[in-house]
């Protein structure tokens, strides 16, 4: 095998168990940390098979905002130099951008909850006044639930507004979006790799948490001193119950039409049922996803030999 697989990443923990498959299958890949990086755009990229892009739209929480900007450069230069990225520019386009996620779901006819996008906090009031409470207010950059707050009323978000406690994020951008009841009381999660159902998960939540990061969810043990060994991550979120399932087929046709018009290569699609009349509204995209912490228990495999397969097939022998 003459060349590298490229892991341009950027969580110190999520990627772990992939090193480690990649490790046991002898695959020669290369760790590229998107927060400390460079390239030369003169040069021609020539030591990759392939790279994987896993950059996320929460680095900006971890100190490494730049990346997310950083990223877009240099996938398209590796993109221009004939490397084969997975996950390339154009899922990166919709990864970081909550805004032109909605903008894709309505182009492919899909329902999302009602939504008005600003670009300056003295927006938000006007934008709110035409939607029915309790809303939401998103930054369009945002991962792991950060930034999100839940306004139950006009006066809690005058309140909010005066006080200058609401942040758009990092491109200053935001969504004002009614925030729907879940039927069940749960989110479903569906995953997708190289454009076909993965696998799904519910996440029953109270709706008071918007951190609901695969990959720092897992069923809590019984014995607490269990938890650091059964999940990837250190941050795990009690209380939040996971179950996998089989969405309906209309569903997972709709995911797997999302990713192909998003050109995601491997990341998953979240969406709610509405308890009001049922209607099933689709409102994120993640085109860099991480998998379900604890996945052999939950899920009944590992995806992470699937994502390895799919690697592999791109390396050049």
């Amino acid at each position: 095998m003459s060349k590298l697989i490229g892991i341009f990443y950027e969580h110190p923990e999520w990627f772990r168990k992939l090193f480690e498959r990649l490790d046991e299958r002898h695959l020669p890949y290369s760790k590229l940390h998107a927060g400390f990086h460079n390239f030369n755009p003169a040069e021609v990229e020539q030591q990759y098979s392939v790279v994987l892009n896993r950059v996320s739209s929460s680095s900006y929480l971890r100190g490494h905002g730049q990346s997310i900007f950083y990223a877009k450069a240099f996938i398209g230069h590796l993109e221009q130099s004939g490397i084969r990225v997975i996950n390339g520019s154009k899922a990166t386009e919709v990864e970081t951008s909550k805004a032109l996620q909605l903008v894709l779901l309505k182009k492919l006819g899909f329902a999302f909850p009602k939504t008005i996008v600003v670009n300056h906090t003295s927006q938000i009031l006007e934008a709110a006044k035409t939607l029915q409470f309790p809303i939401a207010v998103k930054p369009n950059i945002g991962g792991a639930g950060a930034g999100i707050i839940r306004f139950n009323s006009i006066a809690s978000l005058e309140e909010a507004l005066d006080n200058n406690a609401i942040e758009l994020g990092i491109d200053e951008t935001g969504l004002v979006q009614e925030f729907i009841p879940a039927r069940g009381g749960h989110i479903n999660r569906v995953e997708t790799l190289n454009g076909k159902f993965l696998y799904a998960i519910k996440v029953f939540t109270t709706g008071e948490s918007f951190n609901l990061c695969p990959a720092e969810i897992c069923q809590v043990p019984e014995a607490p001193q269990e938890i650091g060994d059964v999940c990837l991550t250190t941050a795990v979120k009690k209380g939040l119950k996971v179950e996998a399932f089989t969405p309906p087929q209309q569903v997972i046709a709709a995911v797997e039409k999302i990713v192909k018009e998003a050109k995601i290569d491997v990341g998953g699609i979240e969406y709610i049922v509405d308890d009001r009349n049922g209607d099933i509204l689709y409102y994120d995209i993640n085109a860099l996803s991480n998998f379900i912490a604890d996945a052999e228990n939950v899920i009944g495999f590992d995806p992470f030999v699937n994502l390895v397969d799919f690697i592999e097939s791109f390396v050049k022998k």
